[in-house]
């Protein structure tokens, strides 16, 4: 039996449906629109609709955008011959407020998961080998998560890119800065002796 009326019950279940936020979450943020004064939850519902009908993928690089390219990809000052490639927009912006990286990126929009059905032909890499083939990249950096998915994509997406004569690099794992050695796992301790460099 519901206590709450239909209405309220659908918003429930539309943000109980997000990534990350269950069912009292839910409800916390569904009062709190329905507190919202008519002007602000107008805007709130616009702004999601505006968001849903501008923003898409850049043709170049599969990052969002709401422009014709994105602003990495219109960038004259970006290395062009180098490709980071992640996961998912949002790794874009942990790379960018490293303010480090200095070439361009390919989002695949997930990675590769037989658990969950998700094969190379649901991601975006037919779009990356295009851009290799293109023959202007000189290396491809693999910037996937360090896990089952993340390390079988990048070895997929390797062997894919290999025969164009391009350097396929794979990000650096192990001890995070400021941790201390007593708490690293072995997984953690093995990838940074592996990923050692001189001094």
């Amino acid at each position: 039996m519901s206590f709450f009326p239909p209405s309220l019950e659908t918003l429930i279940d539309k943000f109980a449906a997000l990534p990350g936020i269950g069912k009292k979450s839910a409800q916390r943020l569904a009062f709190h629109v329905l507190s919202l004064p008519d002007g602000e939850a107008e805007s709130f519902a616009l702004a999601i609709m505006d968001a849903k009908t501008s923003v898409h993928c850049c043709p170049v690089c599969q990052n969002l955008t709401d422009g014709e390219i994105c602003s990495v990809c219109s960038d004259s000052r970006r290395e062009r011959s180098v490709i980071c490639v992640v996961a998912e927009p949002r790794d874009v912006l942990s790379f960018e407020r490293s303010r480090e990286y200095k070439g361009l990126y390919h989002v695949l929009h997930g990675v590769m998961s037989p658990m969950n059905h998700i094969g190379p032909d649901d991601l975006k890499i037919s779009e990356l080998i295009t851009r290799v083939a293109e023959g202007e990249v000189r290396e491809v950096i693999m910037a996937t998560n360090p896990d089952t998915e993340g390390d079988t994509t990048a070895m997929y997406i390797s062997r894919l890119v290999k025969p164009f004569s391009v350097k396929v690099s794979r990000l650096a794992y192990g001890i995070p800065v400021g941790s201390n050695l007593e708490y690293a796992d072995d997984a953690t301790l093995s990838r940074a002796l592996e990923g050692r460099r001189e001094m």
